[in-house]
């Protein structure tokens, strides 16, 4: 019989499978994320890091090439506050993060706060 894989493994996991730069910029939003919502609970899902809030997906990092997004699930909800959220569509939206570049905390502070009022 299989023994379950513990989330804080598969976080940790995720982490080591990522290029240098990739981790860095991932882990700085990460740290960003839950400075702003440390109760927000960690997973691994569709290959990219998954913050979620009473069984609900709030946000995601996913990495590409060149940069991080910090993936909003209800992001079109929340996106008339911040400009600086792209994508079009029903509902996600997401904060560009470069490789190589600080993350301002305070705008992911923010933006997180905003995703948690939306979902009540």
């Amino acid at each position: 019989m299989r023994t379950p894989v513990r989330p804080a493994a598969l976080v940790a996991a995720y982490f080591d499978n990522l290029l240098p730069d990739e981790r860095a910029t991932a882990q700085a939003l990460q740290r960003a994320v839950l400075d702003a919502a440390p109760g927000l609970e960690q997973s691994v899902k569709w290959g990219n890091l998954v913050f979620s809030a009473s069984g609900q997906h709030v946000l995601a990092i996913v990495t590409h090439k060149t940069h991080a997004n910090l993936q909003f699930f209800q992001g079109a909800a929340i996106a008339p506050q911040f400009s600086q959220l792209e994508g079009s569509g029903k509902g996600v939206r997401h904060l560009k993060c470069r490789y190589r570049q600080p993350v301002d905390e305070a705008l992911i502070k923010s933006m997180v706060e905003a995703a948690l009022d939306e979902l009540g």
